[in-house]
This record gives C-alpha cells, sequence and structure tokens, in this order.
C-alpha cells in the first residue's frame, strides 16, 4: 500500500528506482535539483534510487510528482520554437488547494496543499498545424528594445506570451485565490480526515470535532503565518492534537469518558489497545503509522527528538503486538508498520464521526470570537478606568486617625459627697429652721 500523506487514492504508485534514475536523467535534472525541488539531502535521492529507502509522506508526492511524464507539448508556431524550460526550485511540482474530489471512503491521512495557494495560468489549446501557422513573419523586435529574460518558475507564462503573439491566441491569465477561497479549500480538502484521525487520538467523537473546528479557527485567526507555511495541513493538525490531548477535558462532564468501543471484535480490540498507550506514544504511533510521516517528521510534530520518538514507537507497537496476535506475527518492523496502517485507516473508515462545520461557519466562528475577546478587553479597560476616577474622586485628601472605641475603666475611687441625712438630722434641720435667728432664746456672740 502507498505510504503518503496525500489522498491514497489519489497518491501516484513509485517507479522503481532504476526507472527512477531513468526518469529523472530523462528531464536532464540532477540529484541536486531533485534534493531542493522536495527539500531533501542528495543522499535522500541517491537513497532512493538506489532502493535503501522510499520517500514517505508528503515527500513521497512531490517525489512522485516530478518524476511523472510531461505530457505532449502542443505543436509550436515555426516562427516562434518553445524554449526549454530549466529545471528550478520554482518549477518543482506544488499542489493547490482545492476540494478533493468525492471518495468512497473517506482517507485517513489528511493532505498537505502547498503553501503559497496560487494556481498556475492554463497552457494554450492546442491548435492544428494550419491554423498555428502565421499568415506574416513577426518582425524583429529593435535592438534598443532587447526582449525580457523570463524569470523562474514563469516559463508557462512567456509559452503562452509567445503563442499570442505568433496567432495561436491569448491565454487569460487565472486569478490568485482570495484568502477566503484559500482556506475554504484547505477545510474541505483536510477536516474530514483531520476529525477521523483526532478520534482515533482521543476516542471521542464530539471532541475531535470540536478539537479540528477549534484549530481551523486558530488557523484563521493566524492566516499569514499559515499561509505561508510548507505544511498547512500539518501545522493545522498539531493545533487540532494539542487541543484534543489537553488533560483539562477530564474536568468536562460530555468528555470524561471515551465513547463506545467498535462492536467487531478485531476493531475494538485496536480501539482499546490504542487508547490504553500514553498520549505521547499513542501520537506517535499514529502519526508514523497511521498518518505516513517520517520519523523526523514525527519527532518534530511531537516537539522530541529523533531517537525519542523512535523509542516511543517501539514501546508502542509492542504493547499492541502483546494484544493483537496478526501483529506479534509480522516478521519485520515494515510489515508490522503496514498492517498498522491498514488496520488504523480501517477503523478510522468504519467508525462513524461527526462531519465539520461548513467553512464559512467556522470562519465567522473566528471572527466573532476574535470580535467578542476585543470588547471584553475594551469593557475591563473602561471599568477599571472609571473605578480608580471614582477611588480618586470620594477619597480623602489627608490622613483622619480613628476615634478610639470607650473602654471601662477600673480602680478609681467612687465618687464622694455628703452623707444621706437621717430622720433625726432632718428633725433636727426643721427645728432649727423654724426658729428666728435673733432671739432672747439664742445666744449672740460678741465681737470685741
Amino acid at each position: 500500500m502507498t505510504r503518503s500523506t496525500t489522498d491514497e487514492a489519489a497518491a501516484p504508485p513509485l517507479p522503481s528506482p532504476k526507472e527512477r534514475r531513468r526518469l529523472r536523467e530523462a528531464k536532464s535534472l540532477s540529484e541536486e535539483q531533485v534534493a531542493e525541488a522536495v527539500g531533501v539531502t542528495r543522499a535522500t535521492v541517491r537513497s532512493w534510487e538506489t532502493g535503501r529507502t522510499s520517500p514517505r509522506g508528503r515527500k513521497r508526492a512531490l517525489y512522485a510528482k516530478l518524476l511523472a511524464p510531461d505530457p505532449a507539448p502542443a505543436p509550436a508556431p515555426a516562427s516562434a520554437p518553445e524554449p526549454k524550460p530549466r529545471p528550478t526550485r520554482a518549477s518543482a511540482p506544488a499542489t493547490t488547494p482545492q476540494a478533493p474530489a468525492p471518495e468512497t471512503a473517506p482517507s485517513l491521512a489528511a493532505p498537505a496543499p502547498d503553501p503559497v495557494p496560487a494556481p498556475t495560468a492554463p497552457a494554450a489549446p492546442a491548435t492544428s498545424p494550419a491554423q498555428s501557422a502565421p499568415p506574416a513573419p513577426a518582425a524583429p523586435p529593435p535592438p534598443s528594445e532587447p526582449a525580457p529574460k523570463p524569470k523562474p518558475g514563469t516559463e508557462g507564462k512567456a509559452e503562452a506570451k509567445a503563442g499570442a503573439e505568433s496567432g495561436a491566441g491569448a491565454v487569460p491569465e487565472a486569478p490568485r485565490l482570495s484568502p477566503e477561497e484559500a482556506f475554504d479549500a484547505l477545510y474541505a480538502h483536510a477536516a474530514p480526515g483531520l476529525v477521523r484521525q483526532t478520534y482515533l487520538l482521543t476516542g471521542r467523537r464530539r471532541l475531535a470535532r470540536e478539537s479540528v473546528e477549534r484549530a481551523f479557527q486558530l488557523a484563521w485567526h493566524r492566516w499569514p503565518e499559515v499561509a505561508v507555511d510548507r505544511d498547512p495541513a500539518g501545522w493545522v493538525r498539531a493545533a487540532a492534537y494539542e487541543y484534543a490531548m489537553s488533560p483539562w477535558h477530564r474536568l468536562r462532564r460530555a468528555h470524561r469518558h471515551p465513547d463506545a468501543p467498535p462492536t467487531e471484535p478485531a476493531r475494538r480490540a485496536l480501539f482499546e489497545a490504542l487508547l490504553d498507550l500514553p498520549p505521547a506514544y499513542r501520537r506517535t504511533l499514529l502519526l508514523y503509522d497511521g498518518v505516513g510521516l517520517d520519523l523526523p517528521e514525527t519527532a518534530a510534530e511531537t516537539e522530541a527528538s529523533t531517537p525519542a520518538a523512535a523509542g516511543r514507537l517501539e514501546v508502542a507497537r509492542a504493547s499492541l503486538a502483546e494484544r493483537l496476535p496478526e501483529l506479534a506475527a509480522a516478521d519485520s518492523p515494515a510489515e508490522q508498520s503496514e498492517l498498522l496502517h491498514d488496520r488504523l485507516g480501517g477503523l478510522a473508515r468504519a467508525e462513524h464521526v461527526p462531519a465539520p462545520a461548513p467553512a464559512r461557519k467556522v470562519r465567522t466562528g473566528s471572527e466573532d470570537k476574535a470580535r467578542l475577546w476585543t470588547r471584553a478587553a475594551i469593557a475591563f479597560a473602561a471599568l477599571l478606568i472609571g473605578a480608580t476616577a471614582l477611588t480618586l474622586h470620594t477619597a480623602p485628601t489627608h490622613y483622619e486617625p480613628p476615634i478610639a472605641p470607650p473602654e471601662r475603666v477600673g480602680g478609681v475611687p467612687p465618687r464622694g459627697g455628703p452623707q444621706k441625712l437621717t430622720a433625726q438630722d432632718l428633725k433636727l434641720q426643721k427645728s432649727l429652721n423654724e426658729q428666728l435667728a435673733h432671739g432672747p432664746e439664742r445666744l449672740v456672740p460678741e465681737l470685741r
């Protein structure tokens, strides 16, 4: 089975190692040019042509398109021969994100479109020799205005322009995709496969859909960064995996437990064995054996070193081999990888997962969320400024010491004063008040 990050049904098979070298030499391409176009080293290209290794993932798709035979060119006019394009990195095969063709069964691997979604100009329509012959030879350009040399990657446009000048008819240049159109194409092409991958990673259908939609919302929020990435689908896949593997989902009641496993015994055993792996080991196994990434790409996406990723992969395969007899019966690691690729793809295609929301809804949801957070930040800032202004307006301008609360004082003698008069004292006082102050009965002191 072809191992690729592109769609399994659309990935062309690679020729034999000797045929690869023959096709490369037939196109007058050197090993350095092929390595630069695919994004590998010269030693890797030589290893592919000798049969020691084979490309995988996105590099396999680029290598296959680079070796594909060129279509028969249209007959060129006699007065304007077509220049032979020089192989450069800009003319390397690239894919434009567009909606995938309908399939009978969705694929597990998510395709990786080209980072710059710009369609190339279509070739000039083929004409008969009688129609392509110009009525009169074109006059040569004046010596003072030499024809400009075509830039790398624009040979097709130069040929179309030459055909138009020679009478073959003008070919309109295809318009570039807008950011919305490029995002919608990437979403339609990669979202279904990512939902199935995330379901295998978490075992929860609703969480898988939520993770993929949130990852695409983040991609639209950072679209200038994602659009120039070498692998936009890989960028979104990494964001979806990170969100799906967050341990905080265990606190949510809806995602606390995985969904019901498949009813078929073989798929049920694989599903349960896959969920019993630690999250990091499960992710490494899914990326390498399920999606089809190379070991360095798997290590880079899991933020681990290549030896650490290889160790996780071996431990994960050994754990699955203890519960899957057919995996333990494989003779080599390559057979185990192919068997796991088939089993994981069959499990993902057999299970019913919810379809992702439309691309327009995801884009508007991301914009609405960004607008909501912006308004919330502005409202919080305004509330903080208002509270600060009110505090400054009502705060006292000087220090006022507080009044001490009252306390009971002990050790003070009772309040003194005259004693209370008795009944006898009151009677004597009354009798004295009734008598005259001057009389014979009273003695008047004499003053000397």
